[in-house]
C-alpha cells in the first residue's frame, strides 16, 4: 500500500511539474518581456516563446508519431490550440505525444496499486480511453477558458478604443494603444489586438486582419465587432459613434446574461433540495416520531 502511495505521488507531481513547464513557461515569458521593454514586446516574443515549445517537444519526441495523424485532424488541433492560446506549431506534437503518455501513465498507476485485480481488462481499457481522451477534454476546457476571458474583455476594449479614435488617433494607432494598456489587465484581449496590429503593419488590409480576428477567436461578440468594423471601414462611417453604440449593446447582452444565470439558479436548487436537504430535514422532523411509534408497537405486540 505505501508503494502505491509513493508512485501515486511520484506521477502527480510529474505530471504537475510537466504541466507547468509546459503551458505557464508562456505567461511568465510574457511578463519578463513586459518588464523588460514594452516597445519590443513582438519581438521579445517570437524570439524566445519558440525555445519553450521546441525543448518540450525534444522531450516528447519519441512519442510524438505513435498516434496516426491526417492533415485534417492537424489542421483542426491547430485551429483548437490556436484558440486556447498556443500558437506554436511544436505544441501540435506535444498534443499528439500527451494522448500517448497519459494512457501509459495511467496503466502503470493502475498496475502500481494492483486497481487491475478487479477487473483486467475492463480497468486498463478505462484507463487507456480516459487517457486518450483527457487531452481533448483538457483542450477543450482552455479553450471555453480563454473565449469566456475575451468576450469579457471586449467590452474594456471597446471603451479604450473608442477614447482613442475620438481623441485623433488612427484605427490601427487606437488599436495598438489598446493592446498595450489592456497587457496586464486583460492580456487575451490585448495579445489578439496587438495581432490585429501586427498583421496590418504587415501589409494586410484592414478588413482581412479583423476578420481574421473574429475567425481565429470563433467567439460571437468579436465576430460582430469585427462585422462592424469592416462595415464602417467600407461605408466610411463614423467608427467612434458606432463602437460606441456596440459597446453599450455589448453591456446590456452582458447584463441581460447575468439576470439569466440568476433566473437559472432557482431550476439548479431543486436538486440540492430533493437529494441532500430535505432527506436530512425528514430525519430530523420525523424521526423522533417514527422512533417513538416503533416502541410503542414493539410494546403492543410484546
Amino acid at each position: 500500500m505505501g508503494l502505491a502511495v509513493i508512485a501515486f505521488i511520484a506521477a502527480f507531481l510529474l505530471l504537475s511539474s510537466l504541466g507547468i513547464l509546459i503551458f505557464y513557461r508562456q505567461a511568465a515569458l510574457r511578463r519578463l518581456s513586459q518588464v523588460v521593454s514594452r516597445t519590443s514586446d513582438a519581438s521579445l516574443l517570437v524570439a524566445i516563446a519558440p525555445t519553450a515549445g521546441s525543448r518540450i517537444e525534444k522531450l516528447v519526441k519519441p512519442f510524438q508519431k505513435v498516434v496516426p495523424r491526417s492533415p485534417q485532424d492537424v489542421s483542426g488541433i491547430q485551429k483548437r490550440l490556436t484558440r486556447a492560446g498556443y500558437r506554436e506549431k511544436s505544441y501540435v506534437n506535444i498534443f499528439y505525444s500527451a494522448k500517448v503518455m497519459v494512457p501509459g501513465i495511467l496503466c502503470i498507476l493502475v498496475t502500481v496499486t494492483n486497481a487491475y485485480s478487479y477487473a483486467p481488462l475492463f480497468i486498463y481499457g478505462l484507463a487507456g480511453g480516459l487517457g486518450f481522451l483527457a487531452p481533448d477534454f483538457w483542450l477543450n476546457h482552455r479553450v471555453s477558458a480563454r473565449q469566456r476571458e475575451l468576450r469579457l474583455g471586449v467590452p474594456e476594449a471597446l471603451d479604450l478604443i473608442v477614447i482613442c479614435v475620438e481623441a485623433g488617433l488612427s484605427m490601427d494607432k487606437a488599436t495598438m494603444r489598446t493592446a498595450e494598456e489592456l497587457r496586464i489587465s486583460q492580456p487575451a484581449i490585448a495579445e489578439e489586438l496587438n495581432l490585429v496590429y501586427l498583421e496590418q503593419r504587415a501589409g494586410l488590409p484592414r478588413a482581412d486582419a479583423w476578420k481574421h480576428f473574429g475567425d481565429r477567436t470563433d467567439v460571437d461578440t468579436i465576430r460582430s465587432l469585427a462585422s462592424i468594423v469592416i462595415q464602417a471601414d467600407k461605408f466610411g462611417t463614423s467608427i467612434g459613434k458606432t463602437l460606441r453604440i456596440h459597446s453599450e449593446t455589448l453591456r446590456t447582452r452582458r447584463r441581460q446574461d447575468a439576470e439569466e444565470q440568476a433566473a437559472k439558479t432557482t431550476v439548479k436548487l431543486v436538486f440540492p433540495l430533493v437529494l441532500f436537504i430535505f432527506p436530512s430535514l425528514f430525519v430530523v422532523t420525523i424521526g423522533p416520531s417514527a422512533i417513538i411509534m416503533v416502541r410503542g408497537f414493539a410494546k403492543y405486540l410484546s
